[in-house]
């Protein structure tokens, strides 16, 4: 083995040796049950970030444990079309080229996606390389495949003629550069400074009312006739499309207005439009003047209202969100929407949607624009009660960076209320558990209220809606133009456009569970592994992602689409912040591996930010936190991180030091077995049990190991990849090499031990190292199969097959508890007490390292001297001591004191020290304590203190001064017996 251990070197060796020789393809001859995770498809645009490290780290980690427990494993790769990303994409590389996806035509801009996919589109899936993910290759999949492809189209087919697909008109969420619908996961709430505008909407024929106010006893506080209703809004454009003014029925303030009607303080004079004053359980009599106007198709809220309670709703833009210019003029529109209100009846959503409510001077103008202009107008007229500067959340297209207009517009939508109901059962009968189990809450919340999912959006890239319209405006839905043909008797002649429209990303990722096993074939991959076992994710996406696969896996499988739903937390900076390009504070895991220069960070982290002092301010930070910039940490160590950090909460706090210590892991365990292997001969050939004597420490390493084995079988099965981290690294760190390999030391330099033993100690070292390898492989799996290769052949005494054998295809260790040693664990408890208190005695005394020191122990039983002679030679070697006298306490002349239970360890003192400095140093630590006990004593002196602070901080305070009187007293003793010498 190199002296040094460099993980790229390592790492650029075995991936593609583990790829190439099919080692992550499932065995499917393997017995038992089989195992399977479904990796969260990437966007083919993607680039790996922390979040895809952590999830693609966790899941790898579980499928190398499985896959050495000796069963059929796959772990299913694939990417995600994206369709708004790469459409994107892929338009700005035209539009570069001084062309449009519009000029090239549908087909054509189709075909450049694709190329562009063929070209650059597996990015991702060599970075997943590089973090060691074990996915079977050979599966890889694509969420536009020709397989998946068909998938889609049936569930569409299968669904519409359920009557759980239909088309209509909705509120959705709409983007007005990318025109089209959004989902809200696609929607990033954003706080922005703002305004609240408060205007009169006066009431009709001047009629006025007695507006009174009054506090919680009913006591009058305020009083004023009116003949207007106060009304607030962020968005005034919106005024023009209003419906109706609600209150709610138990708010005394407006009783008497309600059922009359008011005028929207807009537009031309003489055709101001009237609304009704209604009631509704929506306003909050608390909030602002608790009377809200009724916007249907530009408001979620609003939409229910009106949907409530029959209220027109009036669409005010066009796709980009430009006030519509279409229809009859405003005077004719105004006068239609007069008639609605005096009808009392809302016409058809069509008919409503026809009329366009914007003044002839807005119509065609920015909707901001609007809005200056409107604002300015209503101000003019005496109407506008005050405006308030607040902050605001607004939404914004994380694409496009736009903000997002809630939009009536007619999209294909899913019927997820009868799709939930099976899902929600199926995690409460217990087929789906959560991890942690209180994400099932979550899950119950957004399920049990859930809307109709919209899966429309208007794009080319995807897939596209299988549907078909005559001249008459009839759909047919079916798998192609020629199935609907066949199905609806049309001829030839009959004309049929395709929907333009194409499906919502999510719709094939829901299938993705069996759309990649070769549903709808009956494959041998879907006999075998579905249900899958466990999915892997965040809680961002419960309801976007895993809700629809269940709902997708029980209504066209019969059966849930996994087991258990393992959820993490999500990657933040060290200080909880969100890792965002807009922080300027993310980590790229690549980044990590590889390591950056500070001018490269620097760089990075400031490119595309559009406002300079937001970009100085990110350099600023950057440089000051990494003045050096990132070094390289290789793979394992970030892996290892990953899995240390896993833990059931909610958010995971990502700190490089945790990745530098890693790294440290890294080299103590190469250097522990660069140890272990020149311990051993080259004629090296383990020993049966009849020719080898295991030394206790042997016995208790054994004994640990399987302790271990049975630890990290059991984290791993419940998901704990944070306690199996912690205890192999516990295990290595310091029981192996700590302490394990320093007391063989004494056995295999001593030339009179005997053959048998140093064959079992060698044997022991050897095979535990081996053991201990595939314990963390599935953690790190890189080190851990370069150590291996070395140490496998001397633990088991055999060569291994250099053309086939890995560690990755090793069983997993399982755990014999006979061999759990219960004296040997006492024994080497009691050995590292004795030399910890010892080499505290030279710490404490500044004994130097190479100086022998005498001990005297003192009322020592007799297991304690059976244990000083077995581990004589052990004592001497690790701790420097050159005899060992057992003397009554009273006669011991003054020494330092440990305690190993009732036993005294005794250092005599004369002659080991220099009295001098040793008092000096005593004295300046003795004055420190005085200078802080005081302090503390003082606080805890003050009733005000004890009284007013809360109990956790007394209580701190008092454990405080106790520490400090006992190191007190303990130092000053110990100054006693060096001035005495």
């Amino acid at each position: 083995m190199d002296k040094t251990f460099d993980p790229h070197a390592i790492e650029a060796r075995w991936y593609p040796v583990w790829e190439e020789r099919g080692y992550f393809a499932p065995d499917m001859n393997a017995p038992g049950d089989p195992f399977c995770v479904m990796l969260p498809p990437p966007n083919v645009t993607g680039r790996l970030h922390m979040g895809h490290a952590l999830d693609d780290t966790l899941q790898d980690a579980l499928t190398r444990y499985h896959r050495m427990k000796g069963v059929p494993t796959l772990w299913q790769p694939g990417t995600d079309h994206a369709g708004i990303a790469t459409q994107m994409l892929v338009e700005r590389q035209v539009e570069a080229e001084g062309s449009s996806r519009h000029e090239m035509g549908r087909e054509a801009f189709v075909d450049r996606i694709w190329q562009w996919k063929a070209e650059s589109g597996g990015h991702i899936t060599t970075q997943m390389r590089r973090l060691g993910a074990s996915v079977d290759w050979s599966r890889e999949r694509f969420t536009m495949d020709e397989g998946l492809s068909k998938a889609v189209t049936k569930v569409f087919v299968d669904l519409y003629e359920k009557g759980l697909i239909y088309r209509g008109q909705r509120l959705v969420n709409w983007d007005p550069v990318l025109h089209t619908a959004i989902s809200d996961l696609e929607v990033e709430n954003l706080e922005v400074d703002g305004h609240m505008w408060h205007f009169k909407y006066p009431l009709e024929n001047g009629a006025t009312y007695e507006y009174v106010e009054r506090d919680a006893d009913g006591n009058e506080t305020f009083r004023e006739t009116r003949d207007y209703i106060s009304i607030a809004t962020t968005r005034p454009e919106t005024m023009l499309g209003d419906g109706a003014i609600a209150v709610h029925p138990d708010d005394a303030r407006y009783a008497p207005i309600v059922g009359l009607r008011c005028e929207i303080p807009v537009g031309p004079k003489s055709q101001r439009r009237l609304i009704p004053i209604i009631t509704d359980e929506y306003p909050d009599p608390e909030f602002g003047s608790g009377a809200v106007k009724i916007t249907g198709a530009h408001d979620f809220n609003d939409y229910e209202v009106a949907k409530r309670n029959g209220i027109p709703m009036y669409r005010l833009m066009d796709e980009s969100a430009t006030l519509r210019v279409d229809g009859a003029p405003y005077g004719e529109a105004a006068a239609l929407a007069a008639g609605i209100v005096a009808s009392g009846e809302t016409p058809d959503a069509m008919t409503v949607d026809a009329i366009n409510l914007v003044p002839d001077e807005y119509r065609g103008l920015d909707r901001f624009e609007a809005r200056q202009q409107i604002v300015a107008a209503i101000d003019a007229e005496g109407l506008m009660i005050t405006v308030e500067d607040k902050k605001i959340m607004q939404p914004y297209g994380d694409r496009s960076n736009a903000v997002i207009e809630p939009m009536l517009t007619n999209q294909w939508f899913a019927d997820a209320k009868t799709l939930a109901k099976p899902a929600i059962e199926a995690v409460e009968d217990g087929r789906i558990r959560f991890i942690p189990e209180n994400w099932s809450k979550t899950y119950f919340e957004w399920m049990r209220n859930i809307q109709d999912w919209c899966i429309s959006r208007q794009l080319w890239w995807g897939h596209r809606i299988p549907a078909w319209y005559d001249a008459s405006g009839n759909v047919y839905v079916g798998a192609s133009e020629a199935a609907v043909r066949d199905k609806h008797s049309l001829a030839d002649d009959v004309a049929l456009s395709q929907d333009d429209d194409v499906l919502d990303t999510w719709f094939s990722s829901a299938l993705w569970p069996f759309s990649t096993l070769g549903w709808p074939e009956a494959t041998d991959a879907l006999k075998t592994f579905y249900p899958t076992n466990v999915l892997v994710t965040g809680f961002d996406i419960i309801f976007f992602w895993v809700a629809r696969m269940i709902m997708m896996g029980l209504e066209f499988m019969d059966d849930v689409p996994f087991r258990e739903v393992y959820i993490h937390g999500l990657v933040r900076d060290s200080e909880g912040a969100k890792m965002s390009k807009s922080k300027g504070n993310v980590l790229d895991p690549i980044d990590l591996i590889d390591g950056i220069d500070l001018e490269s960070l620097v760089a990075k982290r400031t490119s595309g930010m559009m406002q300079p002092q937001k970009a100085a301010k990110v350099e600023k930070a950057t440089r000051a936190e990494y003045p050096n910039g990132i070094q390289a940490y290789g793979t394992d160590a970030l892996r290892f991180t990953f899995a240390a950090l896993a833990s059931y909460g909610r958010d995971i706090r990502f700190d490089l030091g945790r990745v530098e210590g890693y790294r440290n892991f890294c080299n103590k365990l190469w250097n522990a077995a660069r140890f272990a292997l020149m311990q051993v001969p080259d004629d090296f050939v383990p020993a049966d049990d009849a020719g080898v004597e295991l030394s206790m420490a042997d016995r208790w390493i054994v004994s640990r190991l399987q302790r271990l084995e049975a630890d990290m079988a059991a984290h791993f099965e419940t998901y704990r990849f944070d306690l199996a981290a912690n205890a192999i690294h516990d295990f290595i760190w310091h029981h192996f090499c700590d302490w394990y390999l320093e007391l063989i030391k004494p056995v295999l330099s001593n030339p009179e031990a005997s053959d048998t033993a140093k064959a079992g100690t060698r044997r022991t070292l050897v095979r535990t190292l081996e053991t201990t390898l595939r314990l963390l492989h599935p953690l790190m799996p890189f080190i851990t199969e370069e150590i291996w290769q070395r140490v496998a052949p001397l633990a088991r005494g055999a060569a291994l097959d250099a053309n086939g054998e890995s560690i990755s295809l090793q069983p997993y260790p399982s755990a014999d508890t006979t061999r759990i040693d219960d004296e040997a664990e006492a024994d080497i408890e009691w050995l590292k007490k004795v030399i910890n208190g010892l080499r505290t005695i030279r710490g404490e005394m500044d004994i130097a390292p190479k100086q022998k020191i005498p001990l005297i122990v003192a009322n020592a039983s007799d297991s304690d001297r059976k244990r000083l002679t077995t581990h004589r030679a052990a004592i001497d070697f690790l701790a420097g001591v050159e005899s060992v006298d057992e003397m009554a306490a009273s006669d011991i002349p003054e020494s330092a004191v440990a305690l190993v239970g009732d036993m005294q360890l005794r250092v005599p003192l004369a002659g080991l020290i220099d009295t001098e400095a040793e008092l000096a140093r005593l004295d300046k630590r003795l004055a420190k304590i005085d200078k802080d006990l005081a302090g503390v004593r003082g606080r805890l002196s003050s009733d005000s203190f004890v009284s007013k602070a809360p109990a956790d901080v007394v209580d701190k305070a008092r454990a405080q001064a106790a520490e400090l009187e006992r190191e007190h007293a303990e130092l000053t003793e110990q100054r006693g017996r060096i001035a005495a010498l």
